[in-house]
């Protein structure tokens, strides 16, 4: 059988959308994993969708792109060139299944156009040029939300898009990218929520991607959630560095310790700076360092209630490396870094961790697979 026919076999069912929802025009610009996923469930659940990517991205789903969530649910949606149907909205059509929808890609930046919502899901480095595009071509005043690593990325836009009611956003779990050319398959490989900033006019919005597929919250004091999510992620790196597999790398308690350290120094900068995590699901952030540091045994009966991992998910960080790309560890470790800065502290396993992320970058030749000893001795810490 093939993927597509076994994506249709179990694909998930459409909802009935309200007027107001079914037709409101999303624009995902920087479509890359996350992107696909969130805006292909959202078109799957019967929304107006155009994926704004790179070329790359039209090539990876020039026939169909299917979705895959974290508990086994499918999705499969024909994909459209922007230009194909000649209209500003995607045209929505049924297969004889009833469950085959469509979603338009586009390559010009022009299609902001057409939206009524902007997604941004660029890399963080990106987010003013983002802006700049933005600016240029969307109808002033239409909501823009961050699906993006970090803190810098929405203030970014918030300061450069002052007409536009601009929401901050946290993905909580990861996406990779599968599937052979063509048919583009984005599955969701560890579970959690998708949090946005609570705003009038995000509340909608909010519901309509819930609605969809992907478990969405909307949370008042959105920049405690970023620094929670933060914390977090400052593992991404450490998985970059070691090139295994995120569920192999927790398995290894070397390496566990030194994901441990890195949120411990985190945490005492977030306490001189004020900052107070808050629980991220059934994560309770600021016990993530203890939890992280326990044998074996202790540790892999407490982990199993906080989070579900796919045996073969890899950070999206250990993926920008693997690939030759630039990688956001200074939007993750670099944060801490910088936040230490302005409050007169140090930071210097994440300033290690920063520099070998670099260097790694600089070498262009995917993850230096360094083991927890190689690397715990790069950043001066004993692990044993």
């Amino acid at each position: 059988m093939s993927q597509s026919s076994n994506n249709e076999s179990k694909q998930k069912a459409s909802p009935t959308l309200p007027a107001d929802q079914a037709n409101r025009r999303y624009v995902v610009l920087g479509a890359g994993a996350i992107g696909c996923y969130v805006g292909g469930w959202l078109a799957h659940g019967g929304g107006r969708v155009t994926l704004l990517g790179r070329s790359s991205l039209a090539q990876a789903v020039s026939s169909e792109l299917l979705l895959q969530s974290v508990d086994g649910q499918k999705g499969r949606l024909i994909t459209q060139s922007a230009s194909e149907d000649g209209t500003g909205s995607n045209a929505q059509t049924a297969d004889a299944s009833g469950g085959v929808k469509s979603i338009r890609i586009s390559t010009d930046p022009k299609t902001l156009a057409d939206a009524d919502v902007i997604l941004v899901a660029v890399k963080s480095g990106a987010t003013g040029e983002a802006a700049e595009q933005i600016l240029k071509f969307a109808p002033t005043g239409i909501p823009v939300l961050s699906l993006q690593n970090g803190l810098s990325a929405s203030r970014t836009l918030k300061k450069n898009l002052p007409n536009h009611p601009v929401a901050a956003g946290m993905v909580t779990f990861n996406v990779v990218r599968e599937g052979e050319p063509g048919h583009g398959l984005f599955r969701q490989s560890t579970s959690g929520p998708l949090t946005l900033e609570a705003m009038q006019e995000v509340a909608s919005i909010a519901k309509q991607i819930n609605d969809s597929g992907v478990q969405t919250d909307v949370k008042a004091n959105i920049e405690r959630v970023q620094w929670s999510k933060l914390l977090l992620n400052l593992n991404n790196a450490i998985n970059a560095l070691c090139g295994i597999p995120v569920r192999a790398m927790l398995s290894d308690r070397g390496y566990r310790r030194i994901i441990s350290e890195c949120m411990k120094e985190a945490l005492s900068v977030y306490k001189k700076a004020g900052i107070k995590p808050v629980r991220l699901g059934k994560i309770i952030p600021s016990l993530a360092p203890a939890i992280l540091a326990l044998p074996d045994f202790l540790f892999f009966r407490v982990a199993a209630t906080m989070i579900n991992i796919d045996p073969n998910a890899m950070t999206s960080m250990a993926q920008d490396l693997m690939a030759g790309k630039l990688t956001e560890v200074d939007f993750l470790n670099g944060e801490i870094v910088s936040l230490a800065e302005s409050v007169g502290a140090r930071a210097p396993v994440n300033q290690g961790i920063q520099s070998l992320i670099h260097e790694a970058e600089q070498k262009n030749a995917g993850s230096p697979k360094l083991s927890p000893s190689e690397l715990a001795k790069a950043l001066g810490l004993s692990v044993h």
